[in-house]
């Protein structure tokens, strides 16, 4: 049966070309119609969008209440598959101890200790948390086994919510192979790296991840990460990279030169990494992660330079139990809108549309698209970064 969406106060489509003409610039950029209608088929796909005054019939029809819908954020980079506790860390930095990732391993300890359903019902716990503030897409990576059968025990976890998985066994090196960095390169692009992908189609993981960070001692320097990336590659599989968080560095460069989908964190950056990264536009996308600065006291990116240089600018959660145990998107856009620069419009456009690319994806409210929609208890956009904190924001079942 179709279904007939209306009191839609304000729709966001992400289309300006279905834009109702405002002529506000955030409004342009998101392609914003007021008075809206939305038509979804039986099949969960989108049939018509457009004024309420002109929407056609269908089967069956739903009042909104003049609430603002738009497309279901995209959550492109995370790390849901863990067991454990960190707050004590978090608490610790709140005080002046650094972040350097070796708190990693205390994640990897307890997620290895933990048997399969705990990890299932704690992923399937996260996902719903993330659906109630507005998330329909979510892109989960491994990377708390660090062992060939941990690895692939994670991303099967993911891949039963999600099909954007990522392999990251590249998140730090193990205790076991602290002396033996080479070592665990070789297992990450040898037998993990194939076990991956071993069902060709049907691989464990559409995109391969690595922490190049050479800040850190326990994540990966340039050439380590080059060679990961480059094995991922040759594999099949699409490139994505953690860069630039601690300091100045190779990822964000090394990103760029291999055509990776994305570049997340992107904090530290020289006017060089921003030229590159305005270079591979429409290729590589660089994520932020502010819920990483709120919970490191670390200074923010300063997205209104990346707009304006013209790099393509996503927004994520980087949920995970070390650095950011949030999984809101409404956190993440408050954060961008207050402490990096970007409007209203463009955090929300950088958490739908540009979110959505770097996962290989159209997040567009179009005749045609998946009806991933979620719907705001207010009548605009605007209420995401102005009631931050309040949850106003969910999925919307259909």
């Amino acid at each position: 049966m179709s279904l007939l969406l209306t009191g839609i106060a304000e729709l966001t489509t992400n289309d300006p070309e279905r834009g109702d003409g405002h002529s506000d610039p955030g409004d342009a950029l998101l392609g914003v119609v007021r008075d809206a209608a939305v038509v979804v088929s039986s099949a969960g796909e989108i049939e018509w969008v457009g004024p309420a005054a002109e929407a056609p019939d269908a089967d069956d029809r739903r009042d909104l209440g003049g609430r603002a819908v738009i497309p279901g954020f995209v959550d492109s980079h995370t790390h849901l598959v863990f067991a454990g506790d960190r707050s004590a860390e978090f608490a610790a930095r709140m005080t002046g101890t650094p972040y350097d990732g070796g708190g990693i391993a205390v994640s990897v300890s307890a997620t290895r200790a933990a048997s399969d359903g705990e990890l299932r019902a704690l992923v399937a716990a996260r996902v719903a948390e993330m659906r109630a503030q507005g998330t329909t897409t979510v892109e989960i990576k491994s990377g708390y086994g660090l062992t060939l059968d941990d690895e692939l025990r994670s991303l099967r976890i993911a891949r039963e919510v999600t099909a954007h998985t990522t392999f990251l066994g590249a998140h730090v090196v193990p205790r076991e192979y602290a002396t033996r960095r080479a070592a665990y390169v070789d297992l990450v692009t040898g037998p993990m790296l194939e076990a991956v992908v071993a069902e060709g189609p049907t691989a464990l993981a559409e995109s391969i991840d690595v922490f190049c960070e050479p800040h850190s001692a326990h994540a990966f320097d340039g050439d380590e990460a080059r060679t990961i990336l480059e094995a991922g590659r040759a594999a099949g599989l699409s490139l994505r990279v953690h860069g630039n968080q601690l300091g100045h560095g190779p990822g964000v460069s090394l990103a760029c030169e291999l055509g990776a989908r994305s570049v997340d964190h992107c904090t530290f950056l020289a006017s060089t990494d921003v030229e590159a990264l305005a270079a591979a536009r429409g290729t590589t996308v660089a994520t932020l992660l502010p819920g990483v600065e709120f919970s490191t006291r670390s200074p923010y990116p300063d997205a209104r330079a990346l707009i304006d240089a013209g790099v393509d600018v996503a927004l994520a959660s980087d949920c995970n139990p070390g650095t950011c145990y949030s999984s809101s998107i409404p956190f993440a856009i408050a954060l961008a809108v207050r402490e990096m620069g970007m409007t209203p419009a463009e955090a929300l456009h950088a958490a739908t549309a540009v979110s959505a690319r770097s996962l290989g994806l159209d997040r567009r409210v179009a005749p045609g698209h998946p009806a991933e929609l979620a719907v705001i208890d207010a009548p605009s956009h605007l209420h995401l970064a102005y009631r931050a904190g309040v949850p106003i924001v969910r999925a919307l079942d259909l």
